[in-house]
């Protein structure tokens, strides 16, 4: 993220004697990506942010995947995972559930109730859309609050927890990059700028306000990360309390951006998938459909015509509105479909025809399409619906 923001107290000058009203010194750490050669923040610590006295393995949930073999369409029903109330024994962080994954990005899905524990993610940026609910994450840089509809940014190496606030779930379709995640590259300037033609700009992007400061001893944290087996996990036990930040500046910090201040672009006839991107790490991109008006062409057909997925796999979920073409498939509220690359697909029977004449779409969906094939995880193959592969046909295998 190129957007400077300063927040706290920070000295004059970076790299320079920056002391405590006691008159000890501040500790300055670089938070930056590339090696030293992209965005980065300096943040000023009470303390030694690189002091831990413990380490223990941490214990993921299930990070298996199985390839989507034999190769067919695939609808999953995100909401059977958390079933009733079963929310509410759960947080965001160690209640997610693997769907989808490679070994650029991994998707999960949880209903969380409860304060997860600190946490980072030492493997990639994360990408994090609020279905529903609300609270405030607490992170390093300050405090963040969410709501329904929230894309929240989290880079990589960003000490947080999630708070939910409210009387009903958090649910949170969860997006985990092994890179960074970016505005499109298309959508920027050469200094980083969002230009004229993007559908957002730096006025829909909301970090930090204020340093967040907390005391503890011998507090947890949960670390995410990689060894040549996979990804596995850390507990790291820190003598004092990570939220101990007097003020940072820079352009690398968490950030929300809610889905309703995405600008459609449209057109006379249908437009393609890459007019509704609004981010992208490496090897794949993350799109939302919203409510917009369609194709005004008099001859127009606004549902997607059908298309093969020749270099990437797509997956949508559905997370609001009514999606034209996918009626009549079971998909609704919750479900991710997953159309692979080797396969056509498109609108189901009838919609086609049905979607002449109209002017608007109310749908809302987050599309990430990649560009190797994604495996399903423990929580996809637990929602899978096994009768969609053959709603274009009418009926199943002989």
């Amino acid at each position: 993220m190129t957007y400077y923001r300063r927040i706290g107290a920070v000295p004059p000058k970076r790299h320079t004697r920056h002391r405590a009203p006691e008159g000890g010194l501040y500790y300055e750490e670089l938070m930056g990506e590339e090696g030293f050669s992209s965005d980065s923040s300096l943040l000023y610590h009470r303390h030694i942010p690189s002091a831990i006295v413990d380490a223990s393995p941490w214990e993921l949930n299930e990070q298996g995947t199985e390839p989507n073999h034999p190769l067919k369409p695939r609808h999953l029903k995100l909401h059977d995972l958390f079933p009733g109330e079963e929310w509410k024994h759960h947080d965001v962080v160690t209640g997610r559930r693997l769907v989808l994954g490679n070994a650029d990005v991994r998707i999960s899905y949880v209903a969380a109730g409860e304060t997860s524990a600190l946490y980072r993610n030492a493997v990639g940026d994360e990408c994090v859309y609020v279905e529903s609910g609300e609270g405030t994450v607490e992170t390093v840089f300050g405090v963040l609050p969410f709501r329904q509809g929230d894309y929240v940014m989290l880079p990589r190496g960003t000490t947080h927890r999630w708070v939910p606030g409210g009387d009903g779930p958090v649910r949170a379709y969860c997006i985990e990059a092994a890179s960074h995640i970016t505005p499109a590259r298309r959508y920027l300037s050469k200094f980083g700028q969002l230009l004229e033609h993007a559908p957002y700009c730096e006025r829909d992007l909301h970090g930090p306000d204020e340093p967040l400061l907390a005391e503890g001893q011998d507090v947890e944290v949960l670390v995410k990360h990689r060894t040549t087996a996979g990804i596995t996990g850390t507990r790291h036990v820190y003598p004092q309390h990570p939220f101990d930040v007097v003020g940072w500046d820079g352009c690398l910090y968490p950030y929300t951006f809610n889905i309703a201040d995405f600008e459609p672009i449209t057109g006379r006839i249908h437009q393609p998938p890459p007019v509704h991107q609004v981010f992208e790490g490496a090897g794949f991109v993350i799109c939302n459909f919203v409510p917009r008006k369609v194709d005004y062409h008099p001859e127009a057909i606004p549902v997607p015509y059908y298309h093969s997925n020749v270099d990437s796999d797509e997956v949508m979920f559905y997370c609001g509105g009514d999606y034209e073409a996918r009626k009549g498939s079971g998909i609704g509220q919750g479900s991710i479909s997953l159309h692979p690359g080797g396969h056509a697909h498109g609108p189901q029977p009838g919609a086609y025809e049905a979607s002449v004449g109209k002017d608007f779409f109310d749908e809302l969906a987050v599309m990430v399409d990649t560009f190797r094939p994604l495996e399903l995880g423990e929580g996809g193959r637990a929602a899978e619906d096994p009768g969609y592969a053959w709603t274009w046909a009418g009926r199943g295998p002989r």
